[in-house]
């Protein structure tokens, strides 16, 4: 049995609490939503939306927001995380949305790559679960400088 099939109720869970946070986005710019939901080892959820920013620089993606969330609150254990995202116009996108490269960097500094699932949805009937290792093979982290 897969993770994903051990956890499909875990996963219907997190793509609501994403397609919460995406409601939530604030993208004047890009008029892209992006909301996401990080699954705690506790079973805590937390939820993040992107931020964005006239600077552009100072943008922050909801997977960051919803990891900052969660690191703000001490916890530093984490099971899976699910993202949606599309354009503004879209009440369920018609495509998936992944996390971009400082996303996962940021997800491989608190997440063991091997067993972390990352779950890219439209909503509850069009989903992928991916491994962290799977979305950023050979990946830098915290091990690398032990």
């Amino acid at each position: 049995m897969t993770w994903q099939d051990e956890n499909s109720r875990q996963i219907e869970r997190l793509i609501d609490e994403a397609a919460a946070g995406r409601r939530k986005a604030y993208a004047p710019y890009s008029g892209y939503l992006v909301g996401a939901a990080l699954l705690a080892e506790d079973g805590t959820v937390y939820t993040g939306c992107n931020i964005e920013n006239a600077a552009f620089s100072p943008t922050i993606c909801a997977e960051r927001t919803a990891i900052a969330k969660a690191v703000s609150e001490g916890v530093r254990e984490f099971e899976a995380i699910c993202i949606i995202g599309g354009k503004a116009e879209e009440e369920i996108p018609s495509s998936y949305a992944a996390p971009c490269g400082s996303c996962r960097q940021v997800m491989r500094e608190f997440c063991r790559p091997d067993r972390f699932h990352v779950i890219l949805a439209r909503d509850k009937d069009h989903y992928s679960v991916y491994t962290l290792d799977q979305l950023l093979p050979e990946g830098f982290g915290p091990d690398n400088l032990a």
